[in-house]
Formats: structure tokens, C-alpha cells, sequence
């Protein structure tokens, strides 16, 4: 929509900017000007900014401050300091979150998250405007490598939150549409049936690039090229985030929408850390976060390279803040510049959470994501697993959270999984842990049986 995003670019941004004090477009021209800047001036710059949160965080915040003497008299660069602290893990943070409060912040500047648990364990934290800004300002940075711009029409294949009544719903949606230029497709809700609707909904919104989960993204991908349909809007981009994006989806993605396919890579506890550029390369924002790879059982550092734990300190969260905090993927840097002419430094390859999409009994698919939003939102559970053996037959794992255990939440969760699956047999099961795969990362939803539906279609 060309009116709604002129509108804004260029009444309500600058509105926000001077009504709320929103900075994001003043970070998004600190980013533009800082990936032209040379390797060593961005070194310099990072370790500028990573000096002073080691500063403010040995003073102002209880699980640093034992450091605070040693960070005073020592001759060590802030990157090398940052080495003598220990790894944090989520389990960890999990457990003394109030220790990384910083002192003195007021509750009204805090703005409370929680991850999606895809690491085994939900984890709550809070930021403050600046980094959540900072974040945003490092997207559409992104974005702007493609040719996309803020208020640009998007149609989004996202989850819808579980958690609002019908009135709220309709304000998130009205809020998406009109104040963000963005249409929701229900990643929760693709059916085949229904494809020609979804199609005409996007063909009618006319947005400059699609945005959504990987395996959403390439199940309606597979559903058009099944059919030999095509979405008939030129698009700047299909922009994958949240899960490990695979070769064949993306060949599939691309084929279907006849666009480029665009990685972002980050999480709600780790900010927007890369962004895929022209080229296909994966640029790291050195300017909002510090990265570190490790190996997974000594915590020593790799070479460029090397595949190890990926370790994140975010630059900008000085109201609780995190350094060397495992994210749970698997990732190694790269010693290369790219040829796009963007200086921020490069990863070689990822290895994040990976969803999968199921199928219910009247053949509709349902992103994996959607038991997750029930999940993070009862208290009775630490995290789970489920897994769906075939259409009607699912496994259940349930780590308890202790003391806390209701058995009204188990209902709530199993009927919830019977409302987008059909009447299906789950078996459940109380567990001390759940494994993680080979990249640190929990698959909280695994399907086993073919993604084709459990009745013929009409």
C-alpha cells in the first residue's frame, strides 16, 4: 500500500521521534555510516562500547560485581577481560535473573520478554527502549540492503498470539495493518483448501517482500508449486527468520515466489544479530553485539572457522545485562570480507532451532510453533516435547516445573493440541530433561510421518 507507507515514513515515524523520543531511525544511520567504516575502526568501535558495559556492569550490576576490583587494575583489553568471566548459560540465568538487575532501574523502564523455550528452558529477562530500538534500527538495516524500506507492505506467515481474547486480537491486527503496513497469515492455520484465499489475500495487500518462519515459508511454497501457482505480486525478497533455513527450502521458497530468499538471524534473548546481504553472506551487527564461539566443553575459543557454542553480549542492554550468554546454536565466524561492500563481519554458518510443521486430522498444517505459544504461557511447565508419530498418534514429554505443577494445565495443553490437530491419541509422559540435538538446540516439535494429509483432499 504506497499511501500507508508514505504516511509512515514520513508522518508517523517523525511523530514517534518527537511525541515518544523513538530513536530507531537514529540507529539505523549510525549502522549505515559504521558498515562502511574499515575491519579496524569496527574492531575499535565494539571495543569501545564492550569497555564501557564491562564498566557500567562491575559497578552497577550483583552477579558482575566480584570482578569490579579486578577490572580496575587490569592492563587487559576489554575483549580479553570479557574471557576471565564465566560462560552464562540460560539454566544459570534462569536461576538468579534477579542478580543481573542492574541497581537502581526503574521498574517503569523495563520491558519484560520470554524466549520461546526452544533451548529446552523458557527464560524470562528485560530490556529497556534502547536496545529493543537498537534491535529494530538493525533489522530494517537488513531489510535496506534489498531495497526495502521502512512502512513497506509485508505479508507476515507468523504466529498469532494465543494469549489475547477476540477484542485484543482485533487490535493487534488492526494495530499490524495500519500502523505497520503488515498482513498476518496464521502460520498455525495453512491448509491446501484454503490456498487460493491466502493467495488472494496477498495478491490484494500487493506487499514489497513476504516475511516468516522457515518451514511455514516452505510449506506454502510446496503447496504453490504443487498446484503451479504463483503469487503474482513482484516481491523484493522472502525474508526467513527464527529457524535454521536449509538449502532445499530455500531453492523451494525462491522457486515458488520467484524472489530472493533473505536470512535474518537472531532471538528475542539474543536481539538481531545477522542479516543476509546481496551475495548470500551473513553479516554479523559488530556495533549492537560482541560474539564469541567457543568449544563446547572447554569453553576456549575457535579459530574463524571452526564450528563451536555460540557466546552473546549484547553492547546496549545495560539494565540487565548479559555477557558471554550462551544463546544454544551452533555457529562459526569467518575470516573473509564480502564483496557487497558491507564491512561488518561475517558468519560462516549456522546451526539454529529447526520447527516443524504438522498435520491435523482434516489435512490442515500447523506450525510447530503453536504448542509452544500454549506452553510459555503455563506455569506448570519447565519445557517439553511433542512429537507426532503419525497424523493421529503424538507423544508427549513434560518436564514439571517444581512446585508449581497444576494439573489444569495439562488439560489446558492437551486440549489446545486437539483443537488445531483433531480428536488425536497423545501419549504423555513425566520426564527429568529432554536432550538437546547436536546444536545445543531442543526440537520441542518433531514429525515423523509425512507432511500429506490424514483425509483426501476435496
Amino acid at each position: 500500500m504506497p499511501v500507508t507507507g508514505f504516511l509512515i515514513r514520513h508522518v508517523q515515524w517523525p511523530l514517534m521521534e518527537r511525541l515518544k523520543e523513538n530513536r530507531t531511525r537514529h540507529y539505523l544511520r549510525e549502522l549505515q555510516q559504521a558498515q562502511k567504516v574499515s575491519h579496524e575502526q569496527l574492531l575499535d568501535r565494539q571495543s569501545q562500547k564492550l569497555g564501557r558495559l564491562l564498566q557500567h556492569a562491575v559497578q552497577n550490576v550483583p552477579a558482575y560485581a566480584s570482578f569490579a576490583a579486578d577490572w580496575d587494575h587490569s592492563p587487559a583489553t576489554p575483549e580479553r577481560f570479557l574471557q576471565r568471566l564465566p560462560v552464562l548459560t540460560k539454566t544459570h540465568f534462569r536461576q538468579y535473573a534477579d542478580e543481573y538487575l542492574a541497581k537502581g532501574v526503574l521498574s517503569t523502564k523495563l520491558i519484560g520478554n520470554r524466549t520461546g523455550g526452544s533451548t529446552g528452558e523458557p527464560t524470562r529477562f528485560y530490556l529497556d527502549r534502547l536496545a529493543v530500538e537498537r534491535y529494530e534500527a538493525a533489522r530494517w538495516l537488513g531489510l535496506s540492503w534489498h531495497g526495502i524500506q521502512i512502512g513497506d507492505p509485508c505479508v507476515m506467515i507468523w504466529g498469532s498470539p494465543l494469549e489475547l481474547n477476540q477484542q485484543q486480537a482485533r487490535q493487534y491486527r488492526w494495530k499490524e495493518r495500519w500502523l505497520k503496513n503488515r498482513l498476518l497469515l496464521s502460520a498455525y492455520e495453512l491448509d491446501e483448501r484454503r490456498l487460493e484465499t491466502h493467495l488472494t489475500l496477498i495478491q490484494r495487500f500487493r506487499p514489497a517482500y513476504l516475511y516468516g518462519y522457515a518451514s511455514a515459508l516452505h510449506t506454502l511454497a510446496e503447496m504453490m508449486l504443487n498446484r503451479g501457482w504463483t503469487v503474482g505480486v513482484p516481491l523484493k525478497g522472502v525474508v526467513s527468520t527464527a529457524e535454521s533455513l536449509h538449502e532445499h527450502q530455500r531453492k523451494k521458497i525462491a522457486e515458488a515466489f520467484q524472489a530472493p530468499v533473505i536470512n535474518e538471524y537472531g532471538a528475542r534473548d539474543g536481539g538481531i544479530i545477522a542479516f543476509q546481504c546481496p551475495e548470500g553472506r551473513m553479516h554479523a551487527f559488530s556495533e549492537n553485539c560482541y560474539l564469541e564461539v567457543v568449544d563446547p566443553i572447554t569453553s576456549l575459543p575457535l579459530y574463524p572457522g571452526e564450528s563451536g557454542v555460540l557466546l552473546v553480549t549484547d553492547l546496549h542492554n545495560t539494565v540487565m545485562p548479559r555477557l558471554r550468554y550462551q544463546l544454544g546454536d551452533m555457529v562459526a565466524l569467518s575470516p573473509d570480507a564480502c564483496s557487497c561492500g558491507i564491512n561488518y563481519p561475517l558468519l560462516e554458518t549456522i546451526d539454529g532451532r529447526e520447527d516443524d510443521m504438522f498435520i491435523s486430522q482434516n489435512g490442515q498444517y500447523v506450525h510447530g510453533h503453536y504448542f509452544n505459544h500454549i506452553v510459555r504461557n503455563l506455569e506448570s511447565f519447565r519445557t517439553f516435547q511433542i512429537i507426532q508419530h503419525e497424523p493421529q498418534s503424538l507423544s508427549l514429554k513434560l518436564v514439571k516445573e517444581p512446585g508449581r505443577f497444576r494439573s489444569a494445565d495439562e488439560d489446558r495443553l492437551l486440549a489446545g493440541i486437539r483443537t488445531v490437530l483433531g480428536e488425536v491419541s497423545v501419549q504423555v509422559a513425566y520426564v527429568d530433561q529432554i536432550a538437546p540435538t547436536g546444536s545445543g538446540k531442543l526440537r520441542y516439535a518433531i514429525r515423523e510421518c509425512p507432511l500429506t494429509s490424514a483425509q483426501p483432499m476435496e
